[in-house]
């Protein structure tokens, strides 16, 4: 997800490496405790991880899947509000017209719902003797990119690794994308539950434009803050001009529209 706007100076994000239950209640109430926590520490942008309200399976799904508006991200409208920052609300599954998707939703300092976005690429993985789990088995993909504007840039990912590629690819992607963009990546994952029927593999992680892992959680519930330094963002752009140098003569990047 990409946050262009207006430059500032710095700012603190937080990522929320949040333990889910099975009791979806809970798991909000305890989101947005951890929300006010992050906000009470000084965070301006605060990230939930991905499917934060519901255990993360395809039969899980359609049980815990919600309207949107609906009640889950009413309470991050509130807590948003409350607290006066940017949250990025992780995802949630959502129901609408009998399709379900695995939607983020994102909420101003004001409560305002700036942008929904239902995950376009679904993961579906087959790696024999390790995982096999396929979301296109009750999920339908969004149609759509997503965007918004804040006074800051950087990617942020709302993920849920788990065990055979998290300690493969989950550092080696963020590290990877950090560089060649020159932003600030920050991957937000749901805390470990060893006995959960798909096991996260936690890590929530803040990395620089030059690829330094800035912090970096552990497996259990926690929050992991980062100042963002966006002088040092333009310094690095200024260093190695890879922008400057693109060759769009040669090649571009186009969305589509549906």
């Amino acid at each position: 997800m990409v946050l262009p706007g207006r430059a500032m100076a710095t700012f603190r994000l937080a990522l929320i490496q949040l333990q889910v239950s099975s009791v979806k209640s809970d798991n909000v109430t305890r989101a947005c405790g951890l929300v006010q926590e992050a906000a009470a520490q000084g965070a301006k942008i605060v990230s939930l991880p991905e499917c934060f309200n519901s255990p993360y399976g395809t039969k899980y799904f359609p049980e815990y899947a919600e309207k949107i508006p609906g009640e889950s991200t009413q309470k991050l409208s509130e807590v948003a509000k409350e607290c006066g920052i940017y949250l990025i609300g992780g995802s949630i599954p959502e129901e609408d017209a009998g399709k379900l998707y695995n939607t983020c939703t994102v909420f101003g300092p004001d409560g305002t719902l700036l942008v929904k976005y239902r995950k376009l690429h679904l993961f579906d993985i087959d790696v024999p003797g390790k995982i096999t789990f396929q979301e296109s088995e009750t999920l339908s993909p969004g149609d759509s990119f997503s965007t918004f504007d804040t006074r800051c840039q950087l990617l942020v990912y709302p993920g849920a690794f788990n065990m055979t590629t998290g300690p493969a690819h989950w550092e080696l992607l963020q590290r990877g994308r950090a560089v060649d963009n020159q932003v600030y990546v920050a991957t937000a994952s749901p805390a470990r539950d060893d006995q959960a029927s798909y096991v996260a593999w936690g890590h929530s992680t803040i990395v620089s434009p030059w690829g330094d892992v800035l912090a970096k959680a552990g497996t259990g519930e926690t929050i992991v803050c980062s100042d963002i330094d966006l002088k040092k963002l333009a310094e690095i752009r200024q260093q190695i001009p890879i922008f400057s140098q693109k060759r769009s003569d040669l090649y571009a990047v186009e969305a589509k529209k549906p």
